[in-house]
């Protein structure tokens, strides 16, 4: 079982940034992905970015691409999302996710197996 903690959301001003965290726990691989996902209120959930703790190698959804960076500290289990220039679409709970291999599409919250409990990000205009 993998547990996974997200922290670091808030209310921010557009064109503000903020840092959210993952920490993982629990029975983890060296060689595991992590995706960040958001959904806003009457939306479905979409992946934002996604990254192989293994080689390093990232994805991004076109929203987000440019503004938002995800990052690892394997020595702590957490993987970072550093989000700057936000906008008010940007509001969202924001969920990060893991696995231990993805198939096919590191956006796709289908791939994803174990999820955390979210953290609210609010934009302001």
């Amino acid at each position: 079982q993998v547990q996974l903690v997200e922290s670091g959301g808030g209310s921010v001003q557009a064109g503000g940034s903020l840092r959210l965290s993952c920490r993982r726990s629990g029975y983890t691989y060296s060689n595991m992905w992590v995706g960040w996902f958001r959904q806003a209120p009457g939306k479905e959930r979409e992946g934002v970015a996604a990254i192989d703790t293994g080689s390093g190698t990232t994805y991004y959804a076109d929203s987000v691409k440019g503004r938002f960076t995800i990052s690892q500290d394997n020595a702590k289990n957490t993987v970072y999302l550093q989000m700057n220039s936000l906008k008010p679409e940007d509001t969202a709970m924001y969920y990060c996710a893991t696995v231990r291999l993805v198939r096919f599409a590191p956006l796709s919250k289908s791939e994803y197996t174990y999820w955390g409990q979210g953290t609210q990000v609010t934009v302001s205009s």
